[in-house]
């Protein structure tokens, strides 16, 4: 048994809901189709923008360590070199992707220009980000190498995830 057959009510009002007056007069029923929500077209556009902006800074690790031979080493304060692997890029740029569409998701929930507050957000985060790279780079390439990772990633995420 159905539960449309346990509540009679119920089934009365939505034969009602779909009830239609043609324009003829006569009676007939509307059908109804399953039609995307846009938040399922944003969701999955927002889910490949953060993994696009993850595949660009590995892409961009790939060709800048194993193939130009750039050995990234950051090192913070007194503290021994340390590698900068494939695992740490992936990591990085798929948290600060997340942490992004998050911020934009709030922001969405609270204001109507959300997506341009967010916009100006996230070139002021990349812009502070370069800060990284810059004091912790053991070399003027390593620097280098590490903004455009930053540079990568924002190429991606900042449009897709602004279009929605």
């Amino acid at each position: 048994m159905s539960w449309l057959q346990r509540r009679p009510d119920l089934r009365n009002r939505l034969n009602q809901a779909v009830t239609a007056h043609l324009p003829t007069g006569e009676h007939g029923f509307m059908t109804i189709e399953h039609v995307p929500s846009a938040s399922a077209h944003v969701r999955r556009n927002r889910i490949l923008g953060v993994a696009g902006a993850t595949l660009a800074a590995a892409a961009v690790w790939v060709i800048e360590v194993p193939l130009l031979g750039i050995r990234l080493q950051t090192q913070f304060g007194n503290t021994a070199p340390q590698n900068v692997g494939i695992n740490l890029v992936v990591l990085s740029a798929l948290a600060g992707s997340l942490a992004g569409w998050g911020l934009l998701a709030i922001l969405e929930r609270r204001f109507t220009r959300a997506r341009t507050i967010w916009t100006g957000i996230a070139i002021a985060v990349l812009l502070v980000s370069f800060s990284a790279p810059i004091s912790a780079g053991t070399t003027t390439t390593t620097k280098f190498a590490l903004a455009m990772m930053h540079v990568a990633v924002a190429a991606v995420l900042i449009p897709t995830l602004r279009r929605g």
